[in-house]
């Protein structure tokens, strides 16, 4: 299925730790999973080497005895209606984290192999 994605669309950016978990599986993969499930235009994970978060506990990969739990954010981009049936499964799994959506402007979005 391919999506036109273009135009004003929504950024759903999800904060999250690294080690934590939605039914057995790190939490970031979970929501990947989900929003692939959903029908969702596409998902990212990415891994921070440096933050921190409410508790003001710095989470870096500069010290070896932190590095085990970085922050990781899962950035989507789709259409409100499509981000906003993702928000009460992200309500339901996340314990602990932050959530923001923004709009953004889609230059471009293509699947499909490079010409």
């Amino acid at each position: 299925m391919h999506t036109k994605l273009e135009g004003e669309q929504k950024l759903l950016r999800i904060f999250v730790l690294e080690q934590a978990k939605w039914k057995g599986l790190p939490l970031y993969e979970a929501i990947v999973k989900e929003a692939r499930t959903l029908g969702m235009a596409g998902a990212t994970a990415i891994k921070g080497c440096l933050g921190f978060g409410r508790g003001a506990h710095i989470h870096t990969a500069k010290l070896l005895e932190l590095s085990y739990d970085l922050p990781m954010s899962v950035e989507i981009v789709d259409t409100e209606e499509k981000i906003k049936t993702l928000i009460p499964k992200l309500d339901e799994m996340i314990a602990e984290g932050l959530v923001t959506i923004e709009p953004v402007h889609v230059i471009m979005y293509r699947a499909g192999s490079v010409k």
